[in-house]
């Protein structure tokens, strides 16, 4: 009776889960088959004893053997597993972020300067798309071709001086075939000058926080004071992204036909990885080789950026070799959605007795993929919270860890305004605290 109930108590563990299956099997040798073997009579004995001894020793290994796997199993569950180094590569620079959580993924000299090359045109498609959203020119505006920029050298779109472009369609030449002229008709229509149009360039630059970024064209042509990192265009392709969705489209062009010369666009990865959405090539002897790349799977968006390679062949190889290990192992989650309420707090003197709190902007969090169902949140709140409050005040925050980690925190802000009670309501709340 004793085994029987230390039996029925084991068997709420998983572990013995396993185990009581094979000492079943054990009972079934020491009771069903002996009762077979009984008509042997007295000679059954010796046999029998045989028949349970193998029996328990086959068990006992099954035993131990199940117990291994299981035990092995929920460790996997438990513990994250070793995560692979980025690949090596040869690039003089290069960076691996995650889209939404902004989280670095990989990196070499993320902050180096280097000449950006034909990757100035990100920018310069940033301002153009920021100066139609202001009102000042508009996407069917007609742009008269200057000289100036009918001359450049380089990559074009083969405009005629003269001639009138419509904008848009000198958006597409500028990011789809990399136009230095389209660059130049661009920033005259805007600015008046292409100097004039730097300047707008680098207002922009600094006001999204690319602190070491400085342009000099609109195009990318070499100068000793032009210059950006990866970090940088990180910042810029983010912003891309985000703030210009319908302009970004452009990007995943494959190719554009303009006064009758159909261009490819030089982003090798388009033809290559269907996920692949974006971003821009460039290249001069100086840079090198330069690629920002994005790719979205499984609703996961990573931005590899490859600055100074030897190739095409090497910058594109290298960009797929960063975002294969980027999608294959880590995990974007979000934790929290703008405006949803993440915790009700009791708040004191006021109207209401609680307070909705929640996140500014959705909170995206980047973790190992082993680390993913490991993560845990915890909120923290002031001691006390009085009115009254307003929308977007900070009482407490949510910490996220994995195990002792800590991954991340967001502060938690006040998703509604309460304002001050009563003075009934604040009497009573100061004697209820008091007991409270």
């Amino acid at each position: 009776m004793k085994l029987a109930r230390l039996y029925r108590t084991c068997a709420c563990f998983p572990l013995w889960q396993a185990v009581r299956i094979t000492w079943f099997a054990a009972i079934y040798r020491l009771t069903v088959i002996p009762n077979k073997i009984m008509w042997l009579g007295n000679s059954s004995t010796s046999l029998f004893r045989l028949v349970s001894i193998s029996a328990l020793r086959v068990t006992f290994r099954w035993s131990a053997l199940l117990a291994l796997v299981f035990l092995v199993t929920a460790g996997r569950a438990a513990i994250a597993g070793p995560l692979p180094a980025p690949p090596q590569l040869s690039a003089t620079s290069f960076l691996l972020l995650d889209f939404h959580s902004g989280q670095i993924l990989a990196e070499k000299n993320p902050d180096q300067r280097i000449e950006p090359a034909s990757l100035t045109k990100m920018m310069t498609a940033y301002v153009v798309s920021t100066e139609v959203e202001r009102g000042t020119v508009a996407w069917d505006d007609r742009v008269l071709i200057s000289e100036k920029a009918q001359s450049m050298e380089g990559s074009r779109m083969f405009i005629e001086a003269g001639k009138e472009v419509q904008l848009w369609d000198l958006l597409k030449g500028l990011i789809i075939q990399s136009g230095n002229d389209a660059s130049v008709a661009l920033a005259e229509h805007i600015a008046g000058s292409e100097e004039g149009f730097t300047v707008l360039m680098n207002q922009i630059a600094a006001d999204l926080g690319m602190r070491s970024t400085n342009y000099m064209n609109a195009s990318g042509l070499p100068h000793p004071d032009h210059y950006t990192t990866a970090n940088d265009l990180a910042i810029l392709s983010r912003a891309l992204i985000s703030d210009y969705p319908q302009e970004y489209e452009l990007y995943a062009v494959r190719q554009f036909e303009f006064n009758n010369i159909d261009q490819p666009n030089r982003n090798k990865l388009l033809w290559r990885d269907d996920s692949v959405d974006g971003i821009k090539t460039g290249h001069t002897e100086a840079a090198g080789y330069c690629l920002v790349a994005s790719a979205v799977r499984d609703n996961h968006r990573l931005v590899s950026i490859v600055l100074g390679g030897k190739s095409e062949k090497v910058r594109a190889d290298e960009s797929q070799r960063l975002l294969n290990y980027g999608f294959r192992f880590f995990k974007t989650t979000r934790i929290f959605a703008a405006g949803e309420t993440v915790k009700e707090a009791r708040i004191w003197m006021g109207q209401d007795e609680l307070l909705p709190l929640g996140v500014e902007e959705d909170w995206y969090v980047t973790v190992p993929r082993d680390e993913a169902d490991l993560l845990q949140s915890q909120i923290e709140l002031s001691q006390y919270i009085k009115a009254p409050a307003r929308i977007g005040q900070q009482f407490g925050r949510a910490v996220l860890k994995s195990g002792d980690r800590v991954v991340g925190e967001v502060p938690l802000l006040s998703l509604q305004k309460v304002e001050e009670g009563s003075i009934f309501t604040r009497v009573k709340h100061g004697i209820m605290r008091h007991f409270h």
